[in-house]
């Protein structure tokens, strides 16, 4: 019965304990290219944050954002003096504005900058790698992006520039499961039927 409630209290102190910091997930493919193309928007009306969340960068770099296809004149979060959990305002947006991240490179100052949207990108690399971001004690909930600050994509561990946006919404056009499930049940069975027709025809 001691042991019971030891654990019951232990149990009550981990429920009620401040969580802890904790990096947002890594991109998982390390050297390969992330091909999905990010289409961002505006969640609500209201402010736009951008949360350092690190960097493993040796250029020195700031983060600006793209209202509609116009900056907003807002930048920072460099990623040498930055602190985890540091936050900057981008000021307002309306509900289902179009949002793109923009790099930019201070030093050397001759690379970038680099975008959300990949289709912006010198030769249509991916310098990014987004999911969403459950928060902890100094970053809330909101959408993680991993920056890679190299030409060409870099390295394509989307972890030199590493962010968390609030107030986004990560509106990407990615079939969902069922959705991709069905198409190959489809593809599945007109491979079946051509098998069936050429058995038939022989």
């Amino acid at each position: 019965m001691k042991s019971l409630t030891a654990s019951l209290a232990a149990a009550l102190a981990l429920g009620f304990a401040a969580p802890a910091m904790a990096a947002p997930l890594p991109y998982d493919q390390p050297g390969v290219e992330n091909t999905v193309q990010y289409q961002f928007i505006a969640a609500s009306t209201g402010e736009v944050s951008a949360y350092f969340a690190g960097s493993d960068a040796g250029y020195t770099n700031e983060i600006t954002l793209l209202v509609n296809g116009v900056e907003t004149g807002i930048r920072g979060l460099n990623n040498h003096s930055s602190v985890y959990g540091q936050v900057l305002n981008f000021g307002s947006v309306q509900a289902g504005d179009s949002l793109v991240f923009k790099l930019i490179n201070l030093n050397p100052g001759t690379i970038g900058p680099f975008y959300s949207d990949r289709l912006m990108n010198e030769g249509g690399y991916n310098h990014i790698f987004s999911s969403q971001y459950g928060g902890d004690a100094l970053i809330p909930k909101g959408i993680f992006v991993g920056f890679e600050d190299l030409p060409r994509g870099g390295d394509f561990d989307y972890n030199d520039e590493r962010f968390v946006f609030v107030n986004v919404a990560d509106v990407t056009d990615v079939p969902e499961p069922a959705s991709l499930a069905l198409l190959l049940a489809g593809v599945a069975g007109l491979a079946a039927s051509r098998k069936s027709k050429r058995a038939r025809q022989a």
